[in-house]
């Protein structure tokens, strides 16, 4: 491509992207097409001012050029990228698949990776669903400009990994957290070279699962020590698996019920029988010893036997019983009820997300041509076999690495302190105090857990960039809202901002 043809297709896209930007805040916000047009024309020439050719397209990089999407309108896109590169360049067999966009807006030198969990589950749920630019979300007809986009501040790099996720290619061979990491260390510095990326500040970021890969793909970069492609800033974990998933659950989720059964509806009956297994279990005994602020002393170690002692696999008796009231149950956000919205990805559940009517969009063939995503793969939005292959682990994923509060996750708030670990409150697969019953149990800077409770309301001030202008001229300026937030997969977040046991910080990303 030509760079005349080059100029002219990221002017057409940017200008149309504005247009599209501005008349979708006016919708949403009420505000009809009057109240924009006298600032229309001037922020349209400002921002295609300031791009005069595509950041990132280079001979090496064109052929991960999305140049459209099937039902996406041009003018959603801007600059994108996606494709498969391999691990090692030497062996296509075995690769990666992703996305790149960056940031729209003035360029930065800095990339943001967001990861899915599972394990296995898709990142590409992060690009259309949560913090890409696009949104098609639950119960949408047609996708939207998500306002709240990641690309607005920072470069978004997300994954399909480990190897056997979505369209990535290859068998899989990962017994642990480590041998993920070495994989995608290794095809991001074969990312970078193609993309012509050096000396960027790198943040790592994911969710749920991800709780475990971002700690160790987060420190083996730091392993590296080259900062010309490994100089990661800091992390991000959403509703994350940081330590026992089982065991932090099961002693944590009769608090929940109980604080959120306006929700959930479980008759008194059941909620007593709730109350003596977490009491007959220990559950309740080990929450007073060990929610404390500082903690007391080094938690031992509990393990779930569902078979052994049914009674005390009290998260999995709430995940059955939640059905009864609530036939829509979902537990990553316990308010929704029916009816089921449907899905464009196929939200993998037992329950019908999908009408048959609508091909899962990803797995569709004009689709998978625009993204040069591989034709004989079928795509799902977590793989229907382990991509981890070893037995047992802490997780019972056959994942052997030990929880990322043993080692890794210290090592990385020591190394940037600038770690974020964020939960949704109406999340109940990682709940909010099985997190932090984690945290009290991890020790860096020479102090193990939170010294006070963590109290303090984050406020953050970070105005919404892309329409604090527009709102500010049309005498709007009371509308600033947090972008960070408002992009976040799951709603009522708590944060803990971790940097030393005293000093929670701010969050920057």
């Amino acid at each position: 491509m030509n760079p005349i043809m080059i100029k002219f297709l990221l002017q057409f896209m940017l200008i149309g992207s504005v247009y599209g930007k501005l008349s979708e805040v006016a919708r949403r916000g009420g505000y009809g097409r009057r109240t924009l047009d006298d600032v229309r024309q001037r922020r349209i020439y400002e921002q295609a001012l300031n791009y005069t050719s595509l950041q990132y397209y280079t001979t090496d990089s064109e052929k991960y050029f999305v140049k459209s999407l099937p039902e996406i309108p041009q003018n959603f896109l801007s600059e994108l990228y996606s494709g498969l590169i391999p691990i090692d360049m030497s062996n296509a067999s075995r690769a990666l698949f992703f996305v790149f966009q960056p940031r729209v807006g003035e360029p930065v030198d800095e990339l943001t990776i967001w990861l899915n969990g599972g394990p296995g589950c898709s990142s590409l749920e992060g690009f259309l669903q949560e913090n890409g630019l696009i949104q098609w979300t639950w119960g949408q007809f047609d996708p939207t400009i998500n306002p709240y986009s990641w690309v607005n501040l920072t470069n978004m790099l997300w994954v399909e990994q480990p190897v056997g996720t979505g369209f990535s290619i290859g068998t899989p061979t990962a017994t642990s957290e480590e041998d993920i990491s070495a994989d995608f260390v290794k095809f991001f510095k074969n990312f970078q070279d193609i993309f012509g990326i050096q000396n960027y500040k790198i943040y790592v970021t994911g969710e749920s699962y991800a709780g475990r890969y971002v700690p160790y793909i987060a420190n083996e970069m730091l392993e590296q020590n080259d900062t010309c492609y490994y100089d990661v800033n800091g992390i991000l974990v959403y509703d994350p698996c940081i330590g026992s998933w089982a065991a932090q659950n099961d002693i944590t989720v009769y608090p929940y019920v109980e604080q959120n059964n306006n929700v959930l509806n479980l008759d008194k009956s059941y909620l007593a029988t709730l109350q003596n297994h977490d009491e007959v279990c220990g559950y309740s005994a080990f929450r007073d010893q060990y929610m404390r602020f500082p903690p007391n002393g080094t938690q031992p170690p509990l393990y779930e036997n569902c078979t052994a002692s049914a009674d005390c696999c009290t998260w999995n008796s709430v995940y059955d019983a939640a059905y009864g009231p609530n036939p829509c149950f979902n537990v990553y956000d316990v308010g929704l009820q029916c009816p089921l919205l449907g899905d464009v990805l196929g939200y993998p559940t037992d329950l019908q997300y999908s009408y048959p009517s609508q091909p899962v969009y990803f797995n569709r063939t004009d689709v998978k041509i625009s993204m040069h995503a591989p034709l004989d793969v079928s795509w799902l939005e977590c793989a229907a076999n382990p991509v981890f292959v070893g037995e047992g682990g802490p997780q019972d994923e056959g994942d052997s690495s030990p929880d990322p509060i043993q080692y890794v996750l210290p090592r990385v708030i020591e190394a940037t302190n600038r770690v974020l670990v964020a939960n949704g409150d109406l999340d109940i697969d990682v709940l909010t105090n099985a997190t932090l019953l984690a945290i009290q149990n991890m020790t860096w800077h020479g102090h193990m857990g939170f010294q006070t409770k963590p109290a303090t309301p984050i406020n953050i001030t970070l105005p919404d960039l892309q329409y604090q202008s527009l709102f500010s001229t049309q005498g709007f300026d009371g509308l600033d809202v947090s972008a960070l937030l408002r992009s976040l997969p799951v709603p009522c977040t708590e944060w803990i901002v971790i940097g030393t046991p005293r000093d929670y910080g701010n969050p920057a990303l």
